[in-house]
């Protein structure tokens, strides 16, 4: 077997046989990239000296015999908005081109205390906003399914490294979807927790209230466990809930008959393509043949999610993107003759437009004489939106859905209507805004062989049934239904 193809339980069998090293598949993951990725752009910095250390103390161990910790020799990838000690972190920024942070995030941090092996960084739309991954300042990532393509947005590197085989599994953050779209664009599992699941000490600020730490993988069963090491408590980030972490790899195995799902009439709408419509209901179609009681459910403020996100998610970006003004660290523009000037020309060169759109528009909500006009009026819709997923989990266990209403679009397709590329995330969004955890799966492919991705959803830190509900899928040969 190929070792970029390795899961998680598959390298740690031949690691413990002493069929091969963690040195060797650290290698040949790094063979791996220097040959796809200068087509696919995923990757934006790497760390062999970091990486091949860490492989070494685990062969060191294996030799010794000793027991050998979750993620042992697995080599995964870092979202370029994670903090990683010494290693470029740029948020896919120039902004921020030069910046190498003392410290790592708490996830990354957890990630090697468990052994898992840091190749390097992955590229992301600038400061993670974007539907498409074509807002970085370092060029677009292109899907590994077909190269004229978008991965999704915006952890396209991290969904493209693990579905191409250059990582076995990488961490995303998620804000508006950017962890599930671009796994359901690239054919991967992507899991976002419960808001305060995951520490995001470390992860560079997009929108505060609605970032989310998660992790890509090949597997439901390599999601869990990454899940398993980066979940729980965190003194470094007061939102990290102080909720305990269960056996997520031993709840996949447990029934799913009976299980109650919630089909929301809403996402099955208008806009939503044809054969992204047969595949997911097929998909629920499977799930109902493996003893789920299917219900259709409502979600009623649902239209209004994306006017609800992008004045949230927006003012909370204005409020964050203000430390970046070329006087305490990152860029600054030279022979600025005063302080102004140098504000001006610092956030002019070192910010893309798209970054430049969201600041504005956040810096307009928050304004005197619109606050309550926007900002607050879409924390009320907000409101209304996580009391319409309470509502529904008093009716079902979990709830279904399209992760996306198309598969993946060429590139360019919608760089010139931003109106457009946001309804990308108009299924992913509302997850975010409530705070619920949520996962995409394979749900086969279009004729033209793009991945469609099928999306669950379950109540606040009800990760174990998401993760029990989506490996049932899996088991069952529903990523190639």
């Amino acid at each position: 077997m190929e070792l970029a193809t390795l899961t998680i339980a598959q390298l740690h069998e031949r690691l413990r046989a002493g069929a091969v090293t963690a040195r060797q598949v650290t290698e040949a993951h790094f063979e791996r990239i220097r040959q796809r990725n200068a087509k696919l752009n995923a990757y934006l910095a790497l760390a062999p000296e970091r990486a091949l250390a860490q492989a070494d103390a685990i062969d060191r161990r294996v030799k010794a015999k000793e027991p050998l910790p979750p993620l042992a020799g697995v080599p995964v990838a870092i979202k370029d908005v994670i903090a990683t000690r010494g290693i470029p972190t740029t948020a896919g920024s120039r902004i921020l081109e030069n910046y190498r942070p003392p410290y790592d995030a708490t996830a990354v941090a957890r990630l090697e205390r468990a052994g898992a092996v840091v190749l390097g960084k992955t590229n992301c739309d600038e400061f993670a906003m974007g539907s498409s991954n074509e807002n970085s300042a370092y060029g677009p990532v292109r899907n590994p399914h077909d190269l004229e393509r978008v991965p999704g947005g915006s952890s396209g590197g991290s969904a493209a490294a693990v579905a191409d085989g250059l990582a076995v599994a990488a961490l995303g953050s998620d804000t508006g979807g950017s962890i599930r779209q671009p796994a359901g664009f690239c054919g991967a599992v992507g899991l976002m927790g419960t808001y305060g699941r995951v520490s995001r000490y470390g992860l560079i600020a997009f929108a505060s209230s609605l970032d989310h730490i998660g992790p890509f993988a090949r597997t439901v069963r390599d999601a869990a466990a990454v899940l398993q090491v980066i979940a729980g408590r965190d003194p470094l980030d007061s939102t990290a809930a102080d909720v305990p972490v269960p056996d997520y790899l031993a709840a996949l195995e447990k029934p799913v008959k009976g299980m109650k799902l919630g089909v929301p009439k809403e996402y099955f709408g208008a806009g939503l393509d044809a054969e992204v419509r047969a595949k997911v209901e097929k998909g629920i179609e499977r799930l109902r043949e493996l003893g789920c009681e299917i219900r259709e459910v409502s979600l009623p403020h649902s239209d209004y999610a994306i006017a609800c996100y992008y004045i949230i998610a927006t003012a909370e970006a204005s409020s964050n993107l203000a430390r970046y003004d070329g006087v305490r660290y990152a860029f600054r523009a030279p022979r600025a003759e005063t302080l102004d000037a140098m504000y001006h020309a610092t956030r002019g060169r070192g910010f893309g437009p798209e970054v430049k759109r969201r600041i504005m528009l956040g810096t307009y909500a928050l304004s005197s004489g619109y606050y309550e006009a926007y900002y607050l009026k879409a924390q009320k819709v907000r409101t209304l939106l996580y009391q319409d997923f309470v509502n529904a989990f008093q009716q079902v266990d979990a709830l279904v859905t399209p992760t996306s209403p198309t598969p993946a679009f060429k590139l360019g397709e919608k760089t010139a209507d931003p109106l457009a590329m946001y309804l990308a995330d108009i299924y992913t969004v509302t997850g975010d805004l409530a705070g619920v955890p949520g996962i995409s799966v394979p749900c086969g492919k279009s004729k033209t062989g793009l991945p469609i991705g099928l999306q669950l959803f379950t109540r606040h830190f009800d990760e174990a049934r998401l993760l029990q509900l989506a490996h049932a899928f899996e088991v069952s040969g529903g990523f190639t239904i």
